[in-house]
């Protein structure tokens, strides 16, 4: 599943049809799954005429507000395999476009051939239920030092990787992400939550909005990172640690498969 930085990467793709207007919404006929509770009916006349004014994305998810009152919310979770492209605005559709805004000089295209993904729209002065109540942000203010460490503390029993991986407090940190974040950290990813120190409190909260942060900046196109990244060497068979050169162990933690440095990360 993308995690907060492909999702950051994809938002940005359809940025390029910012302050241009939506000429025409292009949807399957009967809708499919990726528009459940959603109100299809009001979708393509809330969209069609309006330009494309901001994005923002939040962990995994994402919305693209339009019209001159920016009132026109269009909610984007991109699942297990979802995408999005930008094609020129004569493009053939493919099997599984199953969204396409179509603007004079291009078209916003959402792919997803597992039908994982989700479609939300909302027209109204508010913000829509579905965005305000997701989690805080990793980049905002309401993610404290003290709110990770009261979060620990709560959950004391807990590793650290499938903790990383609860979104109410980690939004958009996924599997990779949370391998890199304790490989910066040097902190062992079997290691409860309990277990750590004030001062591993402390380099744990700042090393996840290092990496979140680092993620989103270095990301390309191919969703991949520079060769010093755990994450560029986590995948391979044998593959050893960019830091150290020791080979990696694996093991699965949380139900998810966990590559980790045990010179850089010992248990204890």
């Amino acid at each position: 599943m993308p995690e907060l930085a492909e999702v950051d990467l994809a938002r940005r793709l359809w940025d390029a049809g910012l302050n241009a207007k939506v000429l025409e919404v292009i949807l399957p006929k009967p809708a499919c799954r990726i528009f459940r509770g959603t109100d299809v009916a009001a979708l393509v006349p809330g969209l069609t005429g309006q330009p494309l004014v901001s994005s923002e994305a939040s962990g995994k998810q994402m919305v693209f507000r339009f019209g001159a009152k920016a009132d026109r919310w269009l909610g984007i979770h991109l699942g297990m395999e979802g995408d999005l492209r930008v094609e020129p605005p004569d493009f053939e559709r493919r099997k599984h476009d199953y969204l396409v805004l179509r603007q004079a000089k291009r078209a916003l295209v959402f792919h997803d051939t597992r039908l994982f993904g989700r479609v939300l729209f909302h027209h109204g002065p508010g913000v829509p239920d579905w965005w305000a109540k997701l989690p805080p942000s990793i980049f905002s203010e309401a993610f404290t030092r003290e709110a990770v460490a009261d979060f620990l503390a709560r959950r004391k029993r807990t590793a650290l990787k499938p903790l990383l991986l609860m979104q109410e407090r980690f939004p958009g940190v996924g599997n990779w992400m949370a391998d890199e974040i304790l490989w910066r950290a040097r902190l062992h990813p079997a290691r409860l939550a309990g277990e750590l120190r004030a001062a591993e409190v402390t380099r744990f909260h700042a090393t996840v909005a290092e990496v979140c942060r680092l993620a989103i900046e270095k990301i390309d196109a191919q969703w991949q990172y520079p060769d010093d990244w755990l994450f560029m060497h986590r995948w391979e068979k044998g593959g050893h640690c960019p830091r150290c050169g020791v080979e990696l162990d694996r093991a699965t933690l949380g139900g998810r498969t966990t590559a980790w440095c045990p010179k850089c990360q010992p248990a204890s």
